[in-house]
């Protein structure tokens, strides 16, 4: 009986011990074919409308703004959509 109590303990010392999940960290930049998301911090020291911009390029679509939330732990959303119709070329991609 005192064995399975000291490997009960054991175990429960080992669970509260153990770092937490960082379940609240998200990434500054995060997207898909269909658009993304940037965090306003970033948004503030980097060129996010170029960020964007390439992002969207690299399916062949170009970018659409959606919404900004202007504070702290806010994002700048958009969207990524198809060329318009009349376009004779894709979007063009930035490299440097």
């Amino acid at each position: 009986m005192r064995t399975i109590g000291a490997l009960g303990l054991f175990a429960v010392c080992a669970v509260l011990a153990s770092p937490p999940a960082r379940a609240d960290w998200v990434p500054s930049f995060k997207g898909n074919d269909t658009g993304g998301i940037i965090a306003y911090e970033l948004a503030t020291t980097a060129d996010a409308r170029q960020l964007a911009v390439d992002h969207c390029a690299r399916y062949g679509k170009v970018v659409k703004f959606l919404a900004v939330e202007p504070h702290y732990g806010g994002y700048l959303s958009f969207s990524c959509r198809w060329v318009p119709y009349g376009a004779n070329a894709l979007p063009l991609r930035t490299l440097y």
